[in-house]
């Protein structure tokens, strides 16, 4: 059976407009070519699909039953062209972020406002992670790039692009703010109860390196999920720990937490971009991955 798609549009237009001329005008095709096709159809099926008269054109039992099909299948079809269209524009789609909350905070909600600004039709959906979690959510497809804090530990196909540097600082509460007063040595604090993230994640790793090079070995006394519990709990005197600078900002100026200075302070981190070189992403997906490693992001000074 040489039936193609064009006979089956071609007879869903006439069908929907009763008539093979109006069929042919917005097809934008001469109307010989359109009896021509309907009936090269009704010859490939072998029955009688139209009824032709002056009146218009009505269908026949067999007509009716394959419209029925052919109606679902055309619209299913201009759907699929329209989201295409639409996506293709930007004028809706959806895009997928696993990202950590310091980078969340860090950089990516500013990032995300001037996206949606420019494209208020684009879905985000936002999955607030460890990085840990983040890059595996990433490997497993359910999120289309990941927006976390280094180190990564990422191999290929995965990339890592950074985006922003950031500094982390010691702080304590009001109760070690006598701490604020010198610079220490990070030995000459052991004896005070310490406040960091859980094992799972990079922070945790990368601080366990950091006590080492110290001569030390890393044993919070507390451990938090979020940077946000790390906060709350060294405002109301657990212990001290190591904060994002930018993220303290507001609680330092209100003298509600107070930075202790230290000899050799924790290396520079890095918000990074994570993705995967195999796998292709949507147009809206791809632009905001432009927009996040625009020029103007790494200079950016935008607040936690």
């Amino acid at each position: 059976m040489n039936v193609t798609y064009d006979y089956y549009k071609i007879f869903y237009y006439v069908v929907k407009y009763h008539s093979f001329t109006k069929a042919a005008s917005v097809l934008m095709n001469s109307q010989p070519n359109i009896t021509r096709s309907m009936n090269n159809l009704e010859h490939e099926l072998g029955c009688r699909l139209l009824l032709r008269s002056n009146r218009g054109v009505k269908l026949t039992p067999e007509g009716e039953k394959l419209f029925r099909h052919v109606a679902l299948a055309v619209e299913q079809i201009q759907a699929g062209e329209e989201e295409l269209r639409m996506e293709q524009t930007l004028k809706s789609g959806q895009v997928s972020v696993g990202a950590s909350e310091t980078a969340l905070h860090g950089l990516l909600l500013h990032k995300l406002g001037e996206f949606h600004r420019e494209y208020p039709g684009v879905r985000i959906r936002i999955s607030n992670q460890t990085t840990p979690q983040a890059i595996l959510a990433l490997k497993n497809g359910t999120v289309d790039f990941a927006v976390i804090t280094n180190p990564s530990g990422i191999r290929r196909p995965l990339k890592e692009t950074p985006l922003k540097k950031f500094r982390e600082i010691l702080v304590g509460g009001p109760q070690f703010s006598g701490l604020s007063e010198k610079t220490w040595n990070l030995g000459d604090l052991k004896s005070y109860s310490f406040v960091c993230m859980d094992k799972k994640s990079r922070s945790y790793e990368l601080y366990g390196d950091f006590f080492l090079e110290h001569g030390l070995t890393l044993e919070p006394d507390l451990e938090a999920a979020t940077m946000d519990q790390v906060l709350l709990m060294v405002k109301n005197g657990l212990g001290i720990g190591f904060l994002p600078e930018e993220f303290a900002r507001d609680a330092l100026d209100k003298n509600e937490i107070f930075r202790i200075p230290l000899h050799g302070e924790p290396p520079k981190r890095s918000i990074c971009l994570i993705q995967d070189m195999e796998r292709p992403l949507s147009v809206a997906a791809k632009k905001l991955t432009e927009l996040l490693c625009s020029p103007d992001t790494t200079a950016s000074s935008s607040p936690f």
